[in-house]
């Protein structure tokens, strides 16, 4: 199975033993260790300044596989599945690795400038932003059935919607700055690991172009039918 795949999976089994933390902690871990809060066991998996400041360097690595709710979890690990395992299937898993934790602890490091130290940051999501700007120069054609698109398309498309969130200023509990900055981290990659990341861009560019062609165009002329 792909490396990705066991991500997704660590993802997942994450998610749960957290969400049910209540329940599993009296019944598998207290017998063991004693009783540990939940709180404080999210407080030292989570990523931020304060943490890092506190040496839990551990967490640039830990947020990666935390998330805070159920779409929250389900949305990246649809991204991840599927630009994961494009990129995997066109280099080593090795390179799709390093492109996934160093992309996302870099992320994370970044946005320290950006947010106060008490904020925690979780999520898979800027790691997978570099895994999409890797795919956007590698292989922006290759189609998506999920998305019923081409991927470089859906990753120009999602990297402009978080940068219009930062300079819009959107608030809210979404992390658009770590996104912008992960998209950013994956380029160098993609320039290294991609011999036509140029013409790859330009294709991207002509996706984006035609789409926006067919939103201003055709979708009114179809409406206009009914």
């Amino acid at each position: 199975m792909r490396k990705t795949n066991w991500i997704i999976i660590v993802c997942i089994v994450s998610f749960i033993l957290l969400w049910y933390w209540d329940e599993i902690e009296p019944r598998l871990i207290r017998p063991y260790l004693g009783p540990i809060e939940a709180d404080s066991i999210y407080d030292v998996l989570a990523f931020s300044g304060e943490n890092l400041f506190k040496g839990r360097v551990w967490t640039l690595v830990t947020a990666l596989f935390l998330h805070g709710d159920p779409l929250h979890l389900v949305g990246n690990m649809i991204f991840l599945f599927v630009f994961g395992n494009t990129l995997e299937n066109e280099l080593k898993s090795s390179k799709t690795l390093s492109a996934y934790f160093i992309g996302g602890a870099l992320s994370f490091l970044l946005s320290m400038f950006f947010y106060e130290p008490e904020i925690p940051m979780i999520g898979a999501s800027a790691a997978i932003f570099t895994l999409t700007a890797i795919v956007m120069l590698l292989k922006p054609l290759k189609f998506s059935i999920l998305f019923m698109m081409p991927q470089g398309l859906v990753a120009i498309m999602y990297f402009l919607y978080n940068a219009a969130s930062v300079y819009l200023g959107v608030g809210g509990q979404v992390a658009y700055i770590a996104h912008v900055i992960g998209f950013a981290v994956g380029i160098p990659f993609a320039i290294a690991w991609s011999k036509e990341w140029k013409k790859n861009l330009l294709i991207t560019f002509g996706l984006l172009a035609l789409y926006l062609l067919l939103q201003i165009f055709l979708i009114p002329e179809i409406a206009g039918l009914y």
